[in-house]
């Protein structure tokens, strides 16, 4: 049996936080990493450790210490580039911005993504199909991307989860 287990990554700088943070490349702020948690998560042992190749995700794993892949696979999904890096007040005062994207899930997304849930989900699945078996595994990632694995192997719905995970915070699956 294999576990893995998903990391969000380390908190960011207050003003980049409860942004619109896809693709674009920010570091941690380490004035604000717990070091109890930062303790805790290297008491853990992992055969296997995935990171996203985005900064705030590789400088996690900095911190605790440990050897990691790459993979751009696991980003947190690409938002347009005028909306890159925004909090919702911002993106609420520009010119573009209508209230009647906030109908739906779907048509939210449309609004503020480059990149579809369709093209989201096949980035993820291609990278949880290539995971080995019989190996405990710790994958760092990203807050949206951690919720979508988290309707994938739950089978339940992205567009309507509710699931959140904070700054550090672990999610184990034993598949």
């Amino acid at each position: 049996m294999s576990s893995i287990t998903f990391l969000r990554h380390a908190p960011l700088a207050i003003k980049n936080q409860k942004c619109y943070n896809g693709h674009i490349d920010l570091d941690i702020d380490s004035s604000l990493v717990d070091n109890k948690q930062i303790k805790t998560l290297q008491k853990q042992k992992y055969d296997l450790v995935y990171s996203s190749d985005l900064k705030r995700c590789t400088q996690t794993l900095d911190l605790l210490n440990l050897s990691y892949k790459k993979d751009e696979r696991l980003r947190e999904i690409k938002f347009k580039d005028e909306f890159e890096g925004k909090s919702f007040d911002e993106i609420s005062k520009m010119s573009i911005y209508d209230e009647k994207y906030l109908s739906s899930f779907e048509s939210w997304h449309e609004f503020i993504a480059k990149e579809s849930i369709k093209e989201y989900k096949q980035r993820v699945n291609s990278f949880l199909s290539e995971l080995p078996k019989d190996k405990d595994i710790l994958v760092c990632s990203h807050g949206g991307t951690i919720k979508l694995i988290h309707s994938i192997l739950n089978n339940t719905k992205y567009e309507t989860s509710t699931y959140n995970i904070t700054y550090l915070e672990t999610l184990k699956f034993d598949i």
